[in-house]
């Protein structure tokens, strides 16, 4: 599968649903397995929340973009906001010795994706491309 499928949902916690549940079904229908297909989800999730509680201060007018690529090679998602520009270089995950809630789902995107990085071209908003190789068994 080399398409490319293209969801854009309003910024508000109840739409995130809507995002991971495409997001499972294009791994599934990519033959990827568990537990990969709920650590992917899962940091997709993270990413989306974080755009809407940072990038958007909860502003539920706004818009989060989730392009999907599946290839036999890798798994690609690229996640797009308008919101405030972020500063990768000062995004860190709290320490992992601080057990609370919240606060890791820099940790969670980093440990999903083999490829994390924000393309700094874009002049409004941020954009977030995520890869995971798949490797061929």
């Amino acid at each position: 599968m080399k398409d490319l499928i293209m969801i854009t949902v309003p910024a508000a916690p109840k739409y995130l649903c809507l995002i991971r549940d495409v997001t499972v079904r294009l791994c599934v229908s990519g033959g990827l397995e568990e537990p990969v297909i709920s650590t992917l989800k899962l940091a997709i999730d993270e990413a989306c929340a974080n755009i809407i509680k940072h990038a958007y201060k909860g502003d539920t007018g706004k818009k989060i973009r989730v392009q999907y690529r599946i290839t036999k090679e890798a798994f690609e998602a690229v996640i797009e906001d308008s919101g405030k520009k972020v500063a990768p270089e000062l995004l860190r995950g709290r320490d992992l010795d601080d057990v609370r809630p919240g606060g890791l789902g820099i940790h969670f995107i980093k440990r999903a994706f083999d490829v994390v990085a924000y393309d700094e071209k874009k002049k409004k908003g941020n954009r977030l491309k995520l890869i995971k190789y798949l490797k061929e068994e």
